[in-house]
């Protein structure tokens, strides 16, 4: 430990569900006190807010809660906050709080991830979607190609991934599969069943060659981290997590024409600050927005080599829950539901906790990476129980 470290000391969520009738608000607020009550801090021991995208007044669904909103409902005496989408993506806003706490500018920072686009769907009348009646931005690349979802942008990629090294959808499903088994021990997982191979390979396609099984569900939830100084820690009564390193990258912001997705320079970076390897982790927490991205990450980080996460993952036994590196044991958002990056942070300190029950990796984990983003932006946090 030096001065500088940053450390995860407290998790919390609210309920998540789709839709909920409980205001994005409330549960941000739920999720607040679950964290508090974890680390052993009160509130008026909070001096910092950090979150991603802020809140988003176009698309409240998205993003319904800023720093700002939860700042006067708590009554939080901020001495540093953020709150923007210009940055490396979801968990970019814990490494925004960890280099906060590292340069002495808060002591505990929570961090927070608030989506509501099920609820949203419901009351459109609170939660009206901006409809433009032109496409401009990076928009006006994709739209007249009718590629209007993330889910069409990430399909490219995953085709040429077959066509240029073989991926299969039978090795690409082994993803859903182990998130649907894994989300089935987590009780606050959506999914509650495992998913076969027949229910995988029997359903309509989204984006060929992503099937409804490799696209998230929308969700209704907030997350909670709190990040703390190094020099806070005797504040604290919960197992402090360290986040050993960070690294994020953000290629244009755009989706079109990218050669390679963020990932694999944000996975290729992190071992940059660390001397930490990829042999060294128990437990990997990717984002799998899409089931193709988990396999990015896979080669960026460099657990295989590129090309070969396809014949990385094939049976499914290598990434389960008793393989030699389980991934997304909580369900990730294909199983857990979306709850935008954060959980897989909030999935990793269960795990270097051994609080996983049902769930738990076997062994004493003491190595995590947690991701989020795909396609142009990333974010990548090594975490460790020292």
């Amino acid at each position: 430990m030096t001065g500088r470290d940053a450390y995860i000391t407290g998790i919390g969520q609210s309920e998540v569900g789709r839709p909920l009738d409980r205001a994005p608000l409330l549960l941000t607020v739920d999720a607040v006190k679950e964290a508090l009550a974890d680390a052993g801090l009160a509130i008026d021991q909070i001096d910092g807010v950090s979150t991603y995208p802020g809140r988003a007044p176009t698309y409240l669904a998205f993003s319904p809660v800023g720093a700002d909103e939860l700042i006067d409902a708590l009554g939080i005496r901020a001495t540093w906050y953020a709150g923007g989408g210009e940055i490396t993506s979801q968990l970019g806003a814990v490494v925004a709080a960890a280099t906060a706490v590292s340069a002495g500018l808060a002591r505990h920072v929570i961090c927070f991830r608030t989506v509501y686009e099920a609820g949203a769907m419901q009351r459109p009348e609170e939660y009206a979607m901006r409809r433009p009646d032109r496409v401009d931005g990076s928009g006006q690349w994709t739209a007249p190609f009718n590629a209007m979802s993330a889910a069409n942008w990430v399909a490219q990629y995953a085709t040429r991934h077959m066509h240029r090294y073989g991926l299969t959808r039978e090795q690409l499903a082994q993803i859903a599969l182990t998130c649907s088994a894994n989300a089935a021990r987590n009780p606050r997982a959506l999914v509650r069943q495992a998913l076969t191979m027949d229910e995988y390979l029997g359903a309509r396609m989204i984006s060929t060659p992503l099937c409804l099984y490799d696209c998230d569900r929308y969700t209704d939830a907030s997350t909670v981290l709190i990040v703390s100084a190094a020099d806070a820690l005797d504040e604290v009564s919960a197992a402090p997590v360290r986040i050993a390193a960070m690294a994020g990258s953000v290629d244009r912001h755009s989706w079109d024409q990218a050669e390679w997705m963020a990932s694999y320079a944000t996975g290729a970076d992190l071992w940059r600050h660390t001397d930490y390897t990829p042999d060294d982790v128990d437990t990997v927490q990717l984002y799998d927005g899409f089931s193709y991205l988990a396999l990015t990450w896979l080669e960026g980080l460099g657990f295989c080599e590129v090309g070969e996460a396809g014949r990385f993952i094939e049976g499914g036994k290598r990434i389960a829950l008793d393989g030699e590196l389980p991934l997304n044991t909580g369900g990730g958002q294909l199983g857990a539901g979306r709850l935008h990056g954060f959980g897989f942070a909030h999935e990793a300190v269960v795990q270097l906790r051994g609080q996983g029950g049902e769930r738990q990796v076997p062994g004493d984990p003491k190595v995590a990476v947690a991701s989020s983003g795909g396609g142009p932006l990333a974010t990548a946090l090594l975490l460790a129980r020292d």
